[in-house]
């Protein structure tokens, strides 16, 4: 028997200073209640959306120490993002890159592409 897989995303690993972003599904009217198409709604400069994985960050250059008798240290090191799953985030959209995974709508934006985040605290 199969396992069910619970999180599809489980698998999918974000590189560097990327963060991948559910978009929020935009209102299809304007505070008029004129109704706009979907091709208006996407080309709206600014977007919002809630982040649902996150790459490892900056990789920090490592420090080379020219002391042999230390075991050198080959692991790399990041510079975590300030991003973190479950966060709003409000992403410039002509930095997003639009993928779809299992039939859902993503983008990756690179960290410096989300202008602000607003995460809720425990």
């Amino acid at each position: 028997m199969q396992e069910v897989n619970q999180n599809p995303l489980k698998n999918l690993i974000i590189v560097g200073d990327r963060v991948l972003i559910k978009p929020k599904s935009p209102t299809d009217r304007t505070a008029t209640g004129l109704y706009l198409p979907p091709t208006v709604q996407e080309k709206e400069e600014v977007q919002t959306g809630y982040v649902v994985k996150v790459g490892p960050g900056y990789p920090i250059p490592a420090v080379v120490e020219e002391e042999p008798w230390k075991n050198p240290d080959d692991k790399i090191k990041y510079l975590p993002l300030q991003a973190q799953e479950g966060d709003l985030a409000i992403y410039l959209q002509r930095n997003a890159i639009e993928v779809v995974y299992d039939g859902e709508k993503y983008v990756i934006v690179p960290q410096n592409a989300i202008l602000m985040l607003d995460r809720a605290e425990d």
